[in-house]
């Protein structure tokens, strides 16, 4: 089968069915727009994804009667509903203002079909509204784009609407059919989990070959992503710190060698924050050798000062806060450490 053609029909008068040399009663036909299938004369000659039809540009009647200027005319075969009749004849309908030229005569046709194109082709515009169907005559002029939604060129007699061209618009939506829920969830997998947004984007850009042009919809249901977002859970913030006196615990850590020394000439830093106070406290020094030693004389002086003792030391793992004169020194005083994982911050 071909594709169809779609023409309008135009409202008859009246209708009475003839040959060429006796006329007869008909009924009068319904007016209504009817897809219509040309059988082409030759083999279309086909190129692409496109047809070009031979002969589609023109108006056809079932009556006689309506035709002046009636000549016999081999037109070939069109097919329509159930069956076809052969183009017998040509002629020309004429109306107060409009006269249609070469329309085809076809013998037991239902419906008289117009063509736009062929009406068009007069300079002559057509315009559909919601409730009819107006010609307009050759010196209508629009008077601004203001009101243009979309413009589609004629191709091959017919009216072809490229969907990879179209400015993407709210009003043009309705042009871009919605995929179905198992569709869009098979193009996510295939793109490899690839976010609907985006998905949507190479359709409107002709990005991927063999993408449909469809609107594709997330409904939130593919389980690989909802498992790849989900975080662990975290720690409850503390509302009440445990913590009721300074020098309870002291956080410290040390960093080096910097890339740049100081005015000193150091290149180790040692940083030391009360938990209760969050008051912190720099040491620096050339090697981290010298760490045991100004850490027992800080918290020896610092004690002495304000009266109070370290109970809890909380570093890392490192050799310069886990030695052998730490682990005395803390033994001595009484002091517990705290050391996070290794490999941990």
């Amino acid at each position: 089968s071909h594709k169809p053609f779609i023409k309008f029909v135009k409202a008859n008068d009246s209708l009475t069915k003839s040959k060429t040399d006796t006329v007869e009663t008909a009924k009068k036909p319904p007016v209504k727009y009817a897809e219509q299938y040309r059988k082409p004369t030759k083999k279309p000659n086909v190129k692409g994804n496109q047809r070009n039809w031979n002969n589609l540009k023109s108006h056809h009647l079932g009556n006689i009667s309506y035709l002046t200027d009636y000549e016999p005319f081999d037109g070939g075969y069109v097919s329509f509903g159930q069956g076809g009749c052969k183009i017998t004849g040509k002629g020309t309908i004429k109306t107060g203002k409009l006269e249609f030229e070469n329309v085809y005569f076809v013998k037991n046709l239902k419906y008289n079909v117009f063509s736009v194109s062929q009406i068009c082709d007069n300079k002559n515009s057509v315009l559909f509204t919601d409730s009819e169907c107006i010609v307009l005559g050759r010196n209508f002029k629009r008077t601004d784009d203001a009101n243009v939604l979309l413009r589609t060129p004629r191709q091959h007699n017919m009216y072809t609407i490229d969907l990879n061209n179209i400015v993407s618009h709210k009003d043009l939506t309705c042009l871009v059919a919605k995929a179905s829920v198992d569709e869009s969830m098979l193009w996510h997998k295939r793109l490899g989990h690839l976010n609907f947004k985006t998905m949507n984007k190479l359709v409107r850009h002709n990005l991927v070959r063999g993408l449909p042009t469809k609107c594709f919809e997330n409904d939130h249901n593919c389980s690989a992503c909802l498992k790849g977002k989900q975080l662990k859970a975290s720690c409850k913030t503390k509302l009440v710190n445990s913590v009721t006196k300074p020098l309870h615990t002291l956080h410290m850590d040390l960093f080096g060698p910097t890339s740049v020394s100081s005015l000193n000439h150091k290149w180790y830093f040692l940083v030391v924050t009360d938990d209760f106070s969050r008051f912190t406290w720099t040491f620096f020094f050339k090697t981290k050798d010298e760490t045991s030693g100004i850490l027992r004389n800080f918290i020896t002086e610092i004690e002495n000062l304000k009266e109070l003792r370290v109970k809890i030391i909380r570093c890392d793992n490192r050799g310069e806060f886990r030695n052998k004169e730490m682990n005395d020194f803390c033994s001595r005083k009484g002091i517990k450490r705290e050391f996070s994982n290794a490999r941990t911050p």
